[in-house]
């Protein structure tokens, strides 16, 4: 998916695709779009950072979901650092409920 979208072929671990762009993007205005999570990728990097899946998946989908709303760490490094906060934010927000059972 990430050759076929972005032209990168090699995997990558979470792709977004907003509905707010393209000639549909009114179709739907309260859809964000999709998140598409590489469980494979999340799964190595997970055992590489030495914590559990759980915990990459979500800081994987708040990093997606960002990007729907708009936010882009690759625009210039003040972008990155704005979005790398606001996921910081988001993490501590939700970390008590990773790993917890329902």
């Amino acid at each position: 998916m990430n050759a076929r979208y972005r032209g990168i072929d090699r995997p990558t671990d979470v792709l977004a695709f907003a509905m707010r762009e393209g000639p549909l993007a009114d179709l739907h205005p309260q859809v964000l779009g999709d998140v598409v999570l590489s469980a494979e990728t999340a799964l190595r990097q997970a055992h590489a950072r030495r914590h559990s899946l759980a915990e990459e998946l979500t800081r994987l989908l708040i990093h997606g979901t960002l990007h729907l709303l708009g936010y882009d760490h690759e625009v210039s490094p003040a972008d990155a650092r704005r979005m790398r906060a606001k996921e910081r934010e988001l993490w501590r927000l939700v970390r008590p409920l990773v790993n917890t059972p329902l």
